[in-house]
């Protein structure tokens, strides 16, 4: 019964109609993932301040615990209550996304910014100017590229994340796959998957490069 159910996904549809729902449906996961990673990445930078210890103990404690608690649920179930609160489709795709992947990288950019060296800001400091300038002109050139590095590496994990989220009805690839499963039309189904490993090859290998040039 596997064997016959494995060969029912083939062949793939590759029917011109079903194919340009397909490159929709990619457009659409790309933009879920985008939009959720760029979104967190503002986000995680506004939360890893204070989690950094620069405004004192308390907002670092306070900071800690709201990326502790964003990244402790699941994209998944975020997904799902996005869906709940903002309805069908891609933007809650893309807030569930957002939520969970801020609070893990907004952890990351907080350790980021605690380890960076202090010599640079604190001879701006000496030299008379404010700690914001000092900060924005001694602290962030140097940490800069690595909060990218790690965006982009949360980005070729939402790719993948986008495309499964589907499953609560949240746009993209995940959600074709979804329907064609619920539908038994699984040469369709086959199709969303080809779609989803070239989309999550061609995203690894850009992201790689782009993360190699920065470290570069």
């Amino acid at each position: 019964q596997m064997a016959k159910y494995a060969i029912s996904f083939f062949p793939p549809d590759l029917s011109a109609d079903y194919l340009v729902r397909i490159w929709r449906g990619t457009l659409e996961t790309i933009a879920i993932s985008a939009i959720g990673t760029v979104m967190a990445a503002v986000l995680g930078v506004v939360l890893a301040l204070p989690a950094a210890g620069r405004f004192g103990a308390v907002p670092r404690v306070a900071a800690r615990l709201v990326l502790n608690f964003l990244r402790s649920i699941p994209e998944l179930v975020w997904a799902a209550l996005m869906v709940m609160a903002a309805g069908l489709g891609p933007f809650a795709g893309a807030l569930g996304l957002a939520w969970h992947t801020a609070g893990v990288i907004g952890r990351l950019f907080a350790e980021t910014l605690e380890n960076a060296s202090p010599e640079p800001a604190q001879a701006l400091r000496l030299s008379g100017s404010r700690p914001s300038i000092a900060f924005l002109y001694g602290t962030m050139p140097n940490v800069v590229p690595q909060l990218i590095a790690y965006s982009l590496y949360r980005w070729e994990i939402n790719i993948r994340m986008a495309a499964i989220l589907g499953v609560v009805g949240a746009g993209g690839l995940g959600q074709m796959l979804y329907f064609s499963l619920s539908l038994f039309q699984q040469p369709q189904a086959m199709t969303v998957i080809l779609a989803m490993l070239a989309l999550v090859v061609i995203v690894d290998g850009a992201s790689a490069w782009l993360r190699q040039r920065l470290a570069g």
